[in-house]
């Protein structure tokens, strides 16, 4: 009797997602404490904390279309991941409503999964490395879409007409009124390119029988970490929360101060 060849596992992209869900805590950990503590750091607020935020998400988002490609499940996967999202918008807009969070990165993750289903019988005829570089360029064209401009980030090509900002309906897209606001934000464009860059990138890495050979060697404890990724999103910032508030309170009161500071 037969069975099934075991499918090979590609411990080297849980690794580096393990290394992205640490580095999005530690990011986090300071954002609660710079946002809402109010601790000074000027590096934080400024050009390294602000590379440090984008180069976590753009990997983090660039290897989820790479995983694309591996997972069975999309629609389960999806759906999951938008409902995720939707709860989490409930969640902080009762407990927390300054720090509400409205279409974040579990909402572009889910609707990138779903809507990669329907093109991916186009995809599969555009050879990888050609889809990898248009994947990009798309996503750097559309990167400034949410500040009104076709562009990316200082660079400004052209502005869009401003009756795509006169409502919040498209702010999933990336369409939004002035005074649209959260503290998360993905919209699909730019985003959902960089998530079909990774799709084209695993193509391109598939057809190399070295580079799949090095893609399943990892390290054990961060690829724990990676295929428990969502878990750890999900319940970081509470734990967190909890973690800089109580710590903050036992340092006031231990200094002699009656009331904590929040």
């Amino acid at each position: 009797m037969q069975t099934e060849a075991k499918r090979p596992h590609y411990d080297l992209l849980d690794t580096v997602r393990g290394l992205c869900i640490l580095s999005m805590v530690a990011y986090h950990g300071m954002y609660d404490l710079v946002d809402i503590i109010g601790l000074g750091a000027p590096w934080y607020t400024g050009l390294p904390g602000y590379i440090w935020q984008q180069s976590t998400c753009w990997t983090f988002i660039l290897l989820s279309g790479m995983c694309w490609q591996l997972s069975r499940h999309h629609v389960e996967r999806g759906l999951l991941l938008v409902g995720c999202g939707a709860a989490i918008t409930l969640v902080t807009g009762w407990v927390m409503p300054s720090q509400r969070i409205l279409y974040g990165v579990l909402n572009l993750l889910g609707l990138s999964a779903l809507l990669l289903i329907p093109l991916e019988k186009v995809f599969r005829k555009i050879p990888a490395w050609a889809g990898l570089a248009g994947a990009l360029l798309l996503f750097a064209l559309t990167r400034n879409v949410s500040r009104g401009s076709l562009g990316f980030e200082g660079l400004v090509l052209c502005p869009l007409p401003e009756w795509l900002y006169t409502t919040d309906l498209f702010a999933v897209v990336g369409f939004h009124s002035p005074s649209f606001w959260s503290t998360d934000y993905f919209p699909l464009l730019p985003w959902f390119f960089l998530f079909c860059a990774g799709y084209f990138l695993w193509s391109g890495l598939s057809k190399s029988s070295r580079a799949k050979e090095l893609l399943q060697t990892g390290v054990r404890p961060l690829s724990f970490l990676g295929r428990h990724s969502l878990v750890i999103y999900l319940l970081h910032q509470p734990v967190l929360m909890g973690v800089t508030l109580g710590g903050t309170a036992i340092w006031w009161i231990s200094a002699g101060c009656p009331y904590p500071p929040l």
